[in-house]
């Protein structure tokens, strides 16, 4: 496939080959350097060419799908099985399984609610900001869901 000609790139192969680099996580900038282009003239690309634009959309969606779960369940905290094998005394082999708990993540929780929320949780410069209320209660009880599963 030529590099630099956008003939090659509005093609089913080229747009697929867009769409898998993007899904891959590649920036705009990156996929702009693979195809041998400036990232000013793959903004253009995208506003000429729709099959492209819609390409990196389409790569982007699911990664940002997954970040987005990974960001809302560490935000909530969860529970995870870890899995260990032993070997006892007389050569048996032994499976053991601990259901471990990872508590909520009050950065996780802030950025979430920030960019979520904005309406109720940007940041305000009021002398009562009730935010603040909650979010100081969030971190005490991160605080002591930490202590308790350290026990």
């Amino acid at each position: 496939m030529a590099t630099g000609k956008y003939h090659d790139w509005i093609t089913d192969t080229g747009a697929q080959t867009i769409e898998a680099w993007a899904r891959e996580g590649l920036t705009e900038e990156q996929i702009a350097g693979k195809i041998g282009i400036h990232s000013d003239t793959l903004n253009e690309w995208k506003h000429r060419f729709p099959v492209i634009s819609e390409a990196i959309k389409k790569g982007k969606a699911p990664v940002d799908f997954q970040v987005e779960n990974a960001l809302l369940k560490r935000a909530l905290g969860y529970d995870w099985d870890e899995i260990t094998t032993e070997i006892t005394e007389n050569n048996q082999t032994r499976i053991k399984s601990v259901t471990r708990h990872v508590p909520p993540d009050v950065a996780a929780c802030i950025f979430w609610l920030k960019n979520r929320r904005r309406d109720r949780w940007r940041d305000k410069a009021e002398p009562e900001n009730r935010n603040n209320e909650l979010l100081l209660s969030l971190y005490d009880l991160t605080i002591k869901a930490e202590k308790s599963t350290e026990k």
